[in-house]
């Protein structure tokens, strides 16, 4: 793999950054439409059989995370998997900032992921979260959150590698939005092969009739009726 190609860097470029803070305000996800190539799906998905390029795998019954598996990948990431955590980094520490200046959290994340992961490598937290996940039928991701160590980036990104109904079934991307003395919200987020979708890892602002207030945000993937489908999740704190 040699890293993404011209069109989907350029894509990312110039992505409307407004209207994803606005959709991330508003509903508490924004989708980023065809960044990959089917190639590009492809190519990232082969590696899943390739121990080099990872290093730990998850069984999820095993732990009460669902059905199906995933594997983290080890430094240094693949270069399509690199750069898309890169170029993803700065635009989204300037809501990640946004986020926390209205929830009156004083901490800050700097503009590159260079200078953030610097602030968890010496921290302790080394250890790599970029992540590739497979499913097949009736396999199912509980509703969680990425939380891994003390430095938490507030946003995260999941690439949809599969093409829907043509290589499976059912397995949808669930959000749960937990709202302080109210019952949860559910948001079921239609996605096609090579989107992103930017979602919060713990909790975001929602605007009140008092101003902000923070509701916790866990996601999900429903039960797989057929197929298999393949998720790249994109993290951008390391774990300790």
């Amino acid at each position: 793999m040699h890293g993404p190609s011209p069109i989907s860097a350029s894509r990312l470029a110039a992505a409307d950054w407004s209207a994803l803070r606005a959709a991330l305000d508003e509903q508490g996800y924004a989708v980023l439409p065809g960044i990959l190539s089917r190639a590009q799906c492809d190519g990232v998905r082969a590696l899943y059989d390739h121990d080099a390029h990872f290093r730990s795998r998850i069984v999820m019954a095993r732990h009460g995370f669902g059905r199906g598996e995933y594997r983290y990948f080890a430094y240094p990431l693949p270069p399509l998997v690199a750069q898309l955590r890169e170029a993803l980094y700065p635009p989204l520490a300037g809501i990640a900032n946004a986020w926390n200046a209205a929830l009156g959290n004083d901490t800050r994340y700097p503009p590159s992921l260079e200078a953030f992961l610097k602030r968890c490598h010496d921290a302790g937290q080394t250890r790599p979260t970029p992540l590739l996940l497979r499913y097949g039928q009736g396999d199912y991701n509980c509703l969680h959150q990425d939380l891994y160590g003390a430095h938490v980036f507030p946003l995260q990104v999941a690439f949809l590698l599969s093409r829907p109904e043509a290589e499976f079934e059912g397995g949808a991307f669930v959000l749960a939005e937990q709202r302080p003395r109210m019952q949860s919200r559910v948001e079921v987020v239609p996605l096609s092969q090579g989107d992103g979708v930017i979602f919060p890892v713990n909790e975001r602002p929602v605007m009140g009739a008092r101003g902000p207030y923070r509701v916790r945000m866990r996601h999900g993937v429903s039960r797989l009726l057929s197929g298999r489908r393949f998720t790249l999740g994109v993290i951008f704190h390391d774990a300790a």
